[in-house]
């Protein structure tokens, strides 16, 4: 090594070891060092918060929250929601990022610290898995409506009409498509004269109703029947796939450029909703129905009202999923997780507000043209998304181009959040493999794509959205409120509370007592009963779930509450394991099985402190130039010695 090459390796380490102690970003005419350059770091805060609000502020912001606004009484809703927000979303979002900042590892290798519940961490992975199975087929039907906006008129603004019990030249394919299941030949005559008991089905529906159930999703009567492949989504279902695995083909150092749009975009298009809507007639009466005079403080009193506001907080901020510690597993030690945790589920909280009076002031118009109640034409759910606001864009004029930027925006809304969930999967599979997998990220990440294609193929069938609301419904559900308690016992009870809060103190700085009085009290108490309630009122009102009209047959039922245990079942296995392979008496084991590891801590060494002071790891490399240069390095956190 010539003179010059050993001064650019002792500078490279002097920039290295100035990020590992003081987390100050080198000057980047001199070079650029990463604090952790085996694991990688974010390039910039800016694309963490931006992955950190596009993983948060997802699909459920623009069709859950305004539904269940105006289901529970308007403006009288916001007061549990944020109540909610306070005493549950926010000292879960805090403590999950923090607890993936501190150790730089994803939601498996976290669970070092109580080693006896890392079974909560594969319930993570499994949970983000199905989940992002069935939420591509949500982004699927979104490229679908948004490659079929580019028409005038758009497909599903025709109003059938009917002469004599024909069908007319529109209805021709809904009619043939809502009976594709029966016998060809007997779908149509001669005369193609449809069936009778086809015209009073079809006359009852909406012409963006008909459109959602007979051309778009071609739904069979019944899960029982899953008919044929529709391949317009199949191949829709496709491109989604290649879109996010080539998104996150760098990992965080790909999607984190990619959020500077899908994160931002949706923002713009609801602006410009927003001031399109209200300038429409009848605009006034959407927004009153949504959050004003018709407000109605007495259903504070309900129950429901409270365990739906919770259970949207907990839903919508992504809590328990995995994702909130991947995400932040790639942050530098000292980054501020306490302030990201408030500027993240503000700006959640605020875009389902905002995005409500984008959305009623629209519907508010498409009642009035109607001559129709707000209330008959707001739906939850799939309703609102793909029915109720697609007919809502057909009344206004340029038609298509507010369906266009509407189904793009969901587009996006969609995307950051499942990056996120992908992001999940690579990740534990990188920390719990790391020499085999590291360096195959790229294929690492296409081969989950295409396994999850797969995976989700059933889902684009005739009953495919039977599929996707019954993993939904159990996946979805109680499985994330188990692993969220479990997470607030084990680090507040099992790990300590007070132990926790010095880790976070090693990261941010200390605090005072009074600061930490507050999320002490959530944390050991609040939050678990927050929880516990809404648990148990789910179960106790629990309901079979269906699609519309359309009931579960018994099988269905069955195989999704098999979804939900075998998410759930790992957590009893592995601590049994944990406890099993323990030494001594089955107490000491299972003392054993809830002290943390001897590698738990931060990842870098320069930044264990004397907390957590062990040996370095891996092999200690000498350099020498000449005799001018000496350079202990450790390759495996970039910190000079």
């Amino acid at each position: 090594m010539n003179k010059s090459r050993g001064q650019q390796v002792l500078s490279s380490l002097r920039l290295a070891d100035q990020a590992c102690n003081d987390g100050t970003k080198p000057n980047p005419e001199v070079g650029r060092a990463e604090e952790n350059p085996e694991r990688g770091n974010w390039t910039s805060k800016r694309e963490y918060m931006l992955s950190m609000i596009g993983y948060a502020v997802g699909l459920g912001n623009v069709w859950r929250f305004p539904y269940l606004t105006y289901k529970h009484g308007g403006g009288a809703f916001l007061i549990p929601y944020t109540i909610m927000l306070a005493v549950a979303g926010l000292p879960l979002f805090f403590m999950e990022s923090s607890f993936g900042q501190f150790c730089s590892q994803g939601p498996i290798n976290v669970w070092k610290a109580v080693p006896i519940l890392q079974g909560v961490g594969i319930t993570m992975l499994l949970v983000s898995t199905f989940v992002s199975i069935y939420y591509n087929i949500i982004i699927a039907y979104s490229l679908y409506y948004l490659f079929a906006s580019f028409q005038y008129p758009l497909p599903w603004s025709d109003c059938l009409s009917w002469s004599d019990g024909n069908c007319s030249t529109t209805s021709k394919e809904i009619c043939n498509m809502t009976t594709h299941n029966e016998s060809s030949n007997g779908l149509l005559d001669k005369n193609q004269t449809c069936p009778v008991e086809n015209l009073l089905i079809i006359a009852a529906q909406s012409p963006s109703e008909q459109y959602w159930d007979s051309v778009a999703l071609q739904r069979t009567s019944s899960m029982d029947e899953t008919g044929p492949v529709v391949w317009h989504l199949a191949l829709c279902l496709l491109l989604a796939w290649i879109i996010i695995g080539a998104a996150l083909y760098k990992g965080i150092k790909s999607s984190g450029k990619v959020m500077y749009f899908t994160a931002t975009f949706p923002y713009v298009v609801l602006v410009i909703l927003l001031v399109r809507g209200v300038t429409l007639e009848g605009a006034q009466n959407g927004i009153e129905y949504y959050i004003g005079s018709q407000s109605n403080l007495t259903k504070l009193s309900e129950a429901e009202v409270w365990k739906d506001a919770a259970t949207q907080i907990f839903y919508s901020l992504s809590i328990a999923w995995g994702g909130l510690m991947a995400l932040s597993s790639y942050n530098k030690f000292h980054n501020n997780s306490y302030q990201d945790s408030i500027i993240v589920c503000v700006t959640n909280c605020g875009t389902s507000v905002f995005a409500g009076f984008a959305i009623f002031s629209i519907l508010g118009h498409m009642a009035h043209v109607y001559g129709r109640p707000v209330s008959e034409v707001a739906q939850a759910g799939f309703g609102l998304a793909f029915i109720a606001y697609p007919d809502a864009l057909s009344q206004l004029p340029i038609s298509p181009l507010w369906s266009i930027l509407f189904f793009f925006m969901l587009l996006t809304l969609g995307l950051d959040s499942q990056f996120t969930d992908i992001e999940v999967i690579t990740t534990c599979l990188e920390d719990a493999f790391p020499k085999v997998l590291k360096a195959k990220r790229a294929l690492t990440t296409i081969a989950i794509c295409f396994v999850l294609f797969l995976l989700g193929l059933p889902c684009v069938t005739g009953a495919g959205i039977y599929w996707v609301s019954l993993i939904d419904h159990f996946c979805g559900g109680w499985v994330i409120l188990v692993s969220g308690l479990l997470e607030l016992l084990g680090l507040s009870y099992i790990y300590g509370i007070n132990r926790f809060i010095k880790d976070i103190e090693m990261m941010i700085g200390p605090k005072s007592s009074l600061f930490w009085l507050w999320w002490r009290a959530c944390w050991l108490c609040v939050s678990p009963v927050v929880l516990l309630v809404i648990l148990g009122w789910s179960l106790y009102t629990f309901q079979p779930p269906t699609y519309g009209s359309v009931t579960y047959p018994e099988w269905g039922i069955a195989l999704g509450w098999c979804i939900a245990v075998f998410c759930l079942i790992w957590i009893p296995i592995v601590a049994v394991w944990k406890v099993a392979k323990g030494s001594g008496g089955p107490w000491q084991r299972v003392k054993a099985a809830c002290k943390a590891t001897g590698d738990w801590g931060p990842y870098l060494d320069c930044h264990r402190g004397e907390r957590y002071s062990r040996q370095r790891r891996g092999e200690t490399t000498v350099d020498r130039q000449n005799t001018n240069v000496f350079v202990i390095s450790d390759p495996s956190t970039g910190c000079k010695t």
